[in-house]
C-alpha cells in the first residue's frame, strides 16, 4: 500500500491526533514563557509535552499500521521511554531548585512538608 492508498478514515484520525498533540505541546511551550516562577514553569511543558507526545505517537501508530498493514510497536517503546524520563527529569529539576532556594534562603520558597 502506498501513501496515496491510505483510507480516508485513517488519514482523518492521523491528522486529528497530530494536530491536537501539536497544539497541546505548543500550549506547554506558551506556559513556559508566560508563567512567572520556576516552580510554575516546570509543570506546563511537562504536562503539555507528555500528553502531546502521546497523541502524536498514537497518530504515528495509526499511520504506520495502516500503511504497512501490520502493527508497529516501536512507537510504544518511544512513548514508554518519554513517559518515564519526562516526570523523572521534572522531579530532579524541581528538587535541585528547591534545595538551592532553601540553602540560599530565598524569599517565597515553598516550605517543607
Amino acid at each position: 500500500m502506498t501513501q496515496a492508498d491510505v483510507p480516508a478514515w485513517a488519514a482523518i484520525i492521523v491528522v486529528a491526533l497530530a494536530v491536537i498533540g501539536s497544539a497541546l505541546s505548543l500550549l506547554g511551550a506558551v506556559g513556559l514563557v508566560r508563567l512567572k516562577t520556576f516552580y510554575e514553569r516546570v509543570h506546563a511543558p511537562t504536562l503539555g509535552a507528555t500528553l502531546g507526545m502521546v497523541l502524536v505517537l498514537l497518530a504515528s501508530i495509526v499511520w504506520f499500521t495502516t500503511v504497512e498493514r501490520r502493527f508497529m510497536p516501536r512507537e510504544i517503546l518511544i512513548g514508554l521511554f518519554l513517559t518515564v524520563t519526562t516526570p523523572v527529569t521534572l522531579i530532579l529539576l524541581a528538587r535541585a531548585a528547591l534545595f538551592r532556594d532553601r540553602t540560599d534562603r530565598v524569599k517565597d520558597t515553598p516550605r517543607k512538608g
